[in-house]
C-alpha cells in the first residue's frame, strides 16, 4: 500500500470517532493494525446509551460492529471491488452492563482467496461472524455481517 493511501485511511479511522453515530453513541476505534486488516472498538456505557432498564442499548452494540469488515474489504481489495454491506443479524445474549468490545479481523491469505473467488465468479456475498464481549471477556451478542462483493 503506498504512504499516501496509508495516511488517508489513518485519518478516515481517526475521524470515525468523530463520526456522530459513534461519538453520540459513546462507540470508540480503539486498535488496529497497520495491514487495516483488524480493528478493536470499544463502547462504553453511558447515560446516553442506556436503554430503559439501564443496559447498553442494542442498536449502539450492532452499530459498533457495522462497517469494520466492509471497511477491512475496501481497503485491501483496492479500487477495481465495489465492497458494500447487504445484511445483517444479531443475537443479544446477556446485557451490556459496562464497557465492552468488538475486534473484526481477516488473514491476508483470505483476503487473497476472497478476490480469487470474486474474479472467477464476478461478485459474492462473504459472511461473517462477530462477537461483543465484556472486559471480562464474557460474550455479550454474537453477530453476523453478509458483505456483498463485486468485480467493478
Amino acid at each position: 500500500m503506498n504512504p499516501n493511501a496509508k495516511k488517508k485511511y489513518i485519518r478516515l479511522i481517526k475521524l470515525l470517532n468523530f463520526y456522530p453515530p459513534y461519538l453520540c453513541s459513546g462507540i470508540r476505534v480503539v486498535d488496529y493494525n497497520e495491514s487495516f486488516t483488524y480493528f478493536k472498538v470499544r463502547l462504553k456505557l453511558t447515560w446516553y446509551n442506556r436503554n430503559l432498564v439501564g443496559t447498553a442499548f442494542g442498536g449502539s452494540l450492532y452499530s459498533m460492529c457495522d462497517p469494520f469488515f466492509m471497511f477491512i474489504l475496501i481497503i485491501n481489495l483496492g479500487k477495481d471491488y465495489i465492497v458494500w454491506d447487504k445484511a445483517a443479524s444479531i443475537d443479544f445474549i446477556k446485557p451490556g452492563k459496562g464497557t465492552v468490545y468488538a475486534e473484526f479481523s481477516l488473514e491476508p491469505d483470505a483476503i487473497e482467496e476472497m478476490k480469487q473467488e470474486v474474479d472467477s465468479l464476478g461478485k459474492k456475498v462473504f459472511t461473517f461472524p462477530c462477537q461483543v464481549v465484556d472486559a471480562d471477556g464474557n460474550t455479550i451478542a454474537r453477530l453476523t455481517k453478509d458483505v456483498y462483493v463485486r468485480k467493478k
